[in-house]
Parts: structure tokens; C-alpha cells; sequence
């Protein structure tokens, strides 16, 4: 061999090289073979990088299943009770329409005692507004609707006072008073109303601080209760109310239908928490409250309402509604003797 031969210099480390060379080549062809939507990668990368890409492909890859979490069309944004009124103003709701008894039907000696001695019939200017209620009433939820999405997110957030949204189903919803993680199976008797209901109540800035005042009281641990499963059966008893035509003087007066059920739901929420303090009720008397409170709301909606009233006034001027006494008496449902309500902090318990 010729010593003047040129060589190219030794590498020292060449076959190491080439061995990582090659386990680099087959970890990759590997990780592409097992998700072939990630892009050729530069030989520069680390593998760290490559699995943190393959794991983040896989996240984004992820389609929402139904029921679950689903971007609304403004992610993050609250939507306001007249908002979300619009929404269904505007809606195409000639099914839920179909579904609804304006009123209770009564035929015979009963429709003939009504006629003379029961409340006045809704005037017709505003038959349309009672038909829209009750037509809200008979829409369930629907998960695909952004606007649904926006109202679950809304009474959340309020409630919770977290800023981020949170999935449309989960066990999340268990803390917040449902009996299960779809809040929409616990809807029937009221439907969509029931959560309009709960987004007047945490969307105006009157009742706000009543709404968290509540609620702490539903999480008491003797006195605790499922505080938006209350809420719908409230709005069910409102709805009977309605139906029966026992709101419509009230409603004649003031020439509208929505603020009137509105306030009449607000104050049953105020009066059962009252109830429920200073009666030192739990979950196994909720049946026999209810009852009483539907009662009461038939026979004296006008002073379950002036209480409320005075309630809020109170609470404008910056006066503690625990200083709150001597207000108009009502009626017990089972009783002749009327009791005054003395307001106090609803959660002074804690």
C-alpha cells in the first residue's frame, strides 16, 4: 500500500454514533407508525419534544361526545336574562306550543264556582306573554345550543365565582344542587324555564347577594338541601300558579306576565329559606314545604310579592335585612293565624 495514500482522519465514536443514529430512526418510525397525523419532525428535535407533540395531536384530535363540553359561540362571555329571553322570543317554538294547557280545565259545578267566585282571567293583550312562559317550559336543554351552553355557564360561574367555563356535564353540577351530572334530566315539569328562573335570579343585581346567601344555607351540614333541584321545583310551583290563573290580577295590574313570575319565583325561594331557617327544617321535610309553599303561593301571591319588596328595598338602602320585622303577615297554608315574617340573615347559621 502506497504511503502517500490520504485517508480521510478517524471519527472516533463513528459506531456510536451510527447505533444512536439508527435507534433515533426506528423510535421514530415507530412513533409515526402509532399516530400517523404527526408531520416529519427535524433531526434536531429531542424525543421529548416528539412524545409532547404526539400527546398534544392526541388532545386536539378529541371530539366532544354528546352532552358534553362544547365551545359556546362566545366562550367565556355571561349572557344576561334578557338576553337569553330574546333567544327564545326569536325561536321557532311551534312544538313546545302545541304541548301547553294555557289553563286548568274546568268543566261542571266546578268551572261554574270559578266563574263566580275565582280570580279574574288574564287580560287578552297578554295571553301571548303567559303562552310564551309556558311554551319555555316545555323546552328541554339542549346541549348543541350555544345559548343553553351560555346560561349553564352563566349560573356556574355566579354561583361559584369561578371565571373559567366548566364542562356541560359532570359531577360539578352535584355540588351545585343537581341530583345528577346532566342537569337537564332534573328539568321535567319545568324544562328550560327552571334555568331561566336560576339566571334571573344570579344575573340581577337585586337578588345576587340573596341567590349566595341561599346557597351557602343549601350546603348547612345539618339543614343542607340540593339547592337547583329546589329552585325547579319552585318554578313548577309557579307554573301552577300560573296555569290556575292566580297570578293574573297581579299581572293584569302591572300589564306585563314575565317580571310578575320572575318576582313570584324570587320571593318563594326568600320565603322557603326563611322557613327553613327558623323552623330548623332538613331535606326530609322538603315534600311537606314545598306543599305548604304552593298553597301559599295561590292564595296570596300579593303579599309573598310585597315582602320581597320590602325585602330588596331594604337591601338597596344598605339596611341588614336582619334588622328586617314587623312586615306584612301571611297566612300559614294549614293555619287560620297569620305569622309575621321577620327577615333575618339567612345565614346567620354558619
Amino acid at each position: 500500500m502506497n504511503e502517500d495514500t490520504c485517508y480521510p482522519p478517524k471519527r472516533e465514536g463513528r459506531g456510536e454514533d451510527q447505533v444512536s443514529a439508527l435507534k433515533y430512526h426506528v423510535d421514530l418510525q415507530d412513533l409515526t407508525e402509532e399516530d400517523s397525523s404527526l408531520e416529519p419532525v427535524a433531526a434536531g428535535d429531542s424525543l421529548e419534544m416528539l412524545r409532547a407533540e404526539e400527546e398534544w395531536q392526541s388532545v386536539e384530535s378529541i371530539q366532544p361526545e354528546a352532552g358534553s363540553w362544547e365551545r359556546p359561540d362566545r366562550a367565556g362571555q355571561l349572557i344576561s336574562f334578557n338576553e337569553a329571553l330574546q333567544h327564545f322570543q326569536s325561536a321557532d317554538l311551534s312544538v313546545c306550543r302545541e304541548k301547553i294547557q294555557s289553563t286548568v280545565p274546568r268543566r261542571g259545578f266546578s268551572a261554574f264556582l270559578h266563574c263566580l267566585f275565582g280570580p279574574p282571567q288574564l287580560r287578552d293583550g297578554l295571553q301571548e306573554e303567559r303562552d310564551l312562559i309556558l311554551a319555555i317550559a316545555q323546552c328541554s336543554l339542549d346541549h348543541k345550543d350555544p345559548v343553553h351552553g351560555r346560561v349553564l355557564q352563566t349560573i356556574y360561574k355566579k354561583l361559584t365565582g369561578s371565571r373559567f367555563d366548566c364542562a356541560l356535564s359532570g359531577t360539578h353540577w352535584e355540588e351545585l344542587g343537581f341530583q345528577g351530572s346532566n342537569p337537564g334530566t332534573d328539568l321535567r315539569g319545568a324544562g328550560f324555564l327552571a334555568l331561566l328562573h336560576l339566571l334571573y335570579l344570579v344575573m340581577d343585581a337585586k337578588t345576587l347577594l340573596l341567590a349566595h346567601e341561599i346557597f351557602r344555607l343549601s350546603q348547612h351540614h345539618v339543614q343542607h338541601f340540593p339547592f337547583c333541584v329546589m329552585s325547579v321545583n319552585i318554578t313548577q310551583i309557579v307554573i301552577h300558579a300560573l296555569r290556575e290563573e292566580c297570578l293574573s290580577k297581579e299581572c293584569n295590574r302591572q300589564h306585563t306576565v314575565i317580571p310578575v313570575v320572575n318576582s313570584l319565583y324570587v320571593a318563594i325561594f326568600l320565603h322557603l329559606a326563611y322557613i327553613w331557617k327558623t323552623q330548623q327544617k332538613t331535606i326530609l321535610d322538603s315534600s311537606f314545604v314545598l306543599k305548604d309553599l304552593e298553597i301559599l303561593a295561590k292564595r296570596n301571591p300579593k303579599q309573598l310579592l310585597r315582602n320581597l319588596d320590602t325585602y330588596l328595598t331594604k337591601r338597596t338602602k344598605g339596611l341588614s335585612p336582619g334588622k328586617l320585622s314587623g312586615t306584612q303577615a301571611i297566612s300559614e297554608s294549614h293555619g287560620s293565624h297569620p305569622k309575621t315574617l321577620h327577615f333575618t340573615g339567612i345565614c346567620d347559621l354558619h
